[in-house]
């Protein structure tokens, strides 16, 4: 079993400030093998009717496991998980639980409230920089290609199946049983045409029609791939100029492999690298921070910036993403420098050996690596160096 290093220090960081950490992403990312892999674990597989008859009683269960570190997997399956959790926090602050389950229920409202102040939060993206070192495979084309899932990553064909099961069981286990959806075609329809094309604005009237549903529906859809984490809806950051977009997002998939898989690509082309980077600075990003509100500027006449951080009482910063420093291009970052001349701003590329700066219509602009980018935008977060 593979020791995600990343994530058990932030599990473990996060048990130092809750007893009780709710871990969150989409199915197949490893939260399983992740909990499994922690020292001194006992682990409960909810899914197990067995096991759910030892939740009956909350108390009597949480006191057969007090003081010891336990797993509680699917934990959406028992009849009231956040009763129990509730419990757990209140009253068995020795207790260090880890809970898994349905990513909507950690979106419910009564979830959240009832659990508001008593838990941490760690969200499971996939691979990032670090994952790719301890799996013993740093190689980009690779994660890129088969995407960041580990039984997906560790395959030795391309997971073209995979991929379509997963699509499958995602439909039947997180949608349908939450949502009860009457037209799975539509909804898988949008999915696929989301998925091919990621990272673009997106516009709900041009998926009605290839749906056969309406825009509202389109728009229902999106709502639940993102309280799912299959997409990431990127806002655009504005003071609301009349040149500036304020109201269309980009939307991007969860994993580069299903951006592949549905753009029909098996092998990787040099000009598919930079889209393919943007995707991973993005998961990256996610990693560290654990929070989705990031945002993207876009002016009327095409300039555009990849991400942007709105920072309350300072400056915004706007990041660039370049496969290769050599393709950075000045127009975008210009057009952004003239509406916001107090932003720092930076251009993150894979073959940045070292951070080095150049002055754009007075501000000092940094090229950096992927690691360094992180250190500006995370500073204290736990980190390592990005495989080369």
């Amino acid at each position: 079993m593979v020791n995600r290093e990343f994530w058990i220090r932030k599990i473990e960081s996060s048990w130092k400030k809750r007893s009780v950490i709710w871990l969150s992403g989409v199915r197949r990312a490893g939260k399983t093998c992740l909990c499994q892999s922690l020292k001194d674990i006992e682990y409960f597989d909810c899914e197990l009717p067995r096991v759910r008859a030892l939740m009956d009683d909350p108390e009597g269960f949480l006191d057969s496991v007090r003081g010891k570190r336990i797993v509680l997997d699917e934990v959406h399956r028992l009849a009231n998980p956040s009763e129990l959790l509730k419990i757990a926090a209140d009253h068995y602050p020795k207790t260090g639980i880890i809970a898994t389950g349905s990513s909507l229920l950690g979106a419910s409202a009564k979830f959240r409230d009832t659990l508001t102040g008593r838990k941490s939060e760690v969200w499971l993206v996939p691979m990032m920089s670090e994952d790719l070192r301890n799996f013993g495979r740093p190689d980009w084309n690779h994660r890129f290609l088969f995407g960041g899932l580990p039984p997906f990553f560790m395959s030795d064909e391309f997971p073209e199946r995979d991929i379509q099961e997963w699509a499958d069981a995602y439909w039947a286990k997180d949608v349908q049983e939450l949502f009860r959806l009457g037209k799975r075609y539509s909804f898988q329809k949008f999915f696929e045409l989301l998925m091919a094309q990621s990272g673009g604005i997106f516009e709900a009237t041009r998926f009605a029609g290839p749906c056969e549903v309406s825009r509202a529906t389109i728009n229902n859809y999106l709502k639940i791939l993102e309280a799912t984490y299959v997409v990431h809806v990127v806002r655009p950051f504005s003071r609301r100029r009349a040149t500036e977009i304020v109201a269309a997002p980009k939307v991007y998939g969860f994993d580069t492999g299903f951006f592949c898989y549905f753009r029909g690509w098996r092998e990787i082309r040099p000009d598919d690298m930079g889209p393919l980077w943007e995707h991973f600075v993005l998961n990256e990003i996610h990693a560290h921070l654990q929070t989705r509100p990031i945002c993207y500027w876009r002016d009327k006449r095409g300039h555009e910036i990849d991400f942007v951080f709105p920072r309350e009482g300072k400056p915004c910063i706007a990041v660039e993403c370049k496969w290769k420093g050599a393709e950075f291009d000045a127009r975008n970052l210009e057009a952004f420098l003239r509406q916001y001349p107090q932003s720092e701003a930076y251009v993150v590329s894979h073959d940045a050996a070292r951070t080095i700066s150049r002055v754009i219509l007075g501000t000092k602009v940094h090229f950096v690596n992927l690691s360094s980018l992180i250190d500006a935008i995370a500073p204290g977060r736990q980190h390592r160096q990005s495989p080369g």
